[in-house]
């Protein structure tokens, strides 16, 4: 049940940070989640970085950081694609 509930908790993160970035109409429901689970690791390794504490579980402060290190990830795509 707990890959369930990450899988949600990844499809969650993924969907705020696409809709932020306003790339929610070219990617779907899969993609909301490969970002959001990448994104919540992304934003752990950084918080780890300047000192704070990464994903701590099923709350706000986690999604908070799953979803900033989705933005990162999707950013650094976009950045990749245009070359």
């Amino acid at each position: 049940m707990d890959i369930v509930l990450w899988i949600l908790f990844g499809a969650i993160a993924g969907w705020i940070a696409s809709i932020i970035m306003k790339s929610d109409a070219g990617q779907g429901t899969l993609m909301d989640i490969v970002l959001g689970v990448i994104g919540a690791a992304v934003g752990g390794f950084l918080m780890n970085l300047i000192g704070k504490s990464g994903v701590t579980g099923f709350n706000l402060y986690s999604l908070i950081v799953a979803v900033l290190g989705a933005i990162v990830v999707i950013y650094i795509g976009r950045m990749l694609l245009r070359r």
